[in-house]
């Protein structure tokens, strides 16, 4: 029972139509966005969700026992630990208002396509090593974000009550900033005072008109530059390394399996050789 598992769990086939399964729970779950359709081919839809719940059991249960003697192995693998969560959620009793849950977690079976696919779980993995690094790269650019915002109060606070009126305010609009989404207009605001530009509907907020053409031009661009350029090129560094690692990691894990492939393959040629000289033994002696 426990070979039959094992060469199940490493079968090609098996793998397939686990991934063909995962597929088919994402399309479920994007039907169920669909409520006057989903409603009336209901029955149609939930025998489906159990179909593919019944396949992701098999799975599991095909693979506990492959580790033979000690189950406990399946476990200690973080992929086979969501895998398990995901499918022993389902059989929690969801009704009413949790309805959105059983939802929710049917939506994660999508998920299960990153460990079907060696190259997602790669990129993942990848995206897990940076994330240290990432935190790094993080506060300074939160550094850098208080530091312009409290500047931005103390600039253009009076001119620019909307953007800059407070700290919190000031930290929302250099988000926006950052993003690239429509920054030009807050600095045309500062450079031109917003009696002149961006206060159409809301000049009972523009109380004390300033301009400053080269403070607000200082100010934005290098901020842009700062935060858009350079600190987009660390988080993309600090990916790519992560990737890098992870590449490295795959590599050492491959070659340690053909190793051991390469070993189990000498140690049953060994052992026939053995067998062979053993029964020529036994022919001279019943020759004999």
């Amino acid at each position: 029972m426990i070979k039959i598992c094992k060469s199940i769990s490493k079968n090609k086939w098996f793998q397939n139509s686990i991934t063909i399964a995962i597929l088919v729970a994402g399309v479920l779950v994007g039907i169920a966005t669909y409520s006057e359709f989903s409603e009336k081919h209901k029955a149609i839809l939930e025998v489906l969700n159990q179909i593919i719940l019944g396949v992701f059991i098999i799975e599991i249960v095909v693979k506990i026992i492959a580790e033979g003697k000690k189950p406990w192995l399946y476990f200690t693998d973080g992929w086979n630990i969501f895998d398990f969560i995901i499918v022993a959620a389902a059989f929690l009793p969801f009704g009413g208002s949790s309805i959105a849950i059983l939802r929710l977690l049917r939506l994660l079976r999508v998920l299960k396509l990153i460990k079907a696919l060696p190259k997602l779980q790669m990129l993942v993995g990848a995206l897990l090593k940076s994330i240290p690094s990432m935190g790094y790269v993080s506060i300074l650019l939160m550094l850098l974000f208080y530091i312009y915002a409290v500047a931005g109060v103390f600039f253009f606070s009076e001119n620019d009550p909307i953007h800059f009126q407070d700290l919190q305010r000031s930290m929302l609009s250099l988000f926006r900033i950052v993003t690239l989404e429509d920054w030009t207009d807050i600095m045309y605001i500062n450079m031109f005072g917003c009696e002149n530009y961006g206060y159409d509907g809301n000049m009972n907020l523009c109380i004390n008109s300033q301009s400053s053409l080269a403070l607000s031009v200082t100010y934005f661009v290098s901020f842009v530059l700062i935060g858009t350029m350079i600190f987009l090129n660390l988080f993309i560094g600090v990916i790519m390394n992560g990737m890098d690692e992870a590449k490295n990691e795959m590599l050492l894990e491959s070659q340690v399996k053909s190793r051991e492939k390469d070993t189990s393959i000498e140690d049953v040629e060994s052992k026939i050789s053995e067998l062979q000289k053993l029964l020529e033994l036994y022919k001279i002696q019943q020759k004999r």
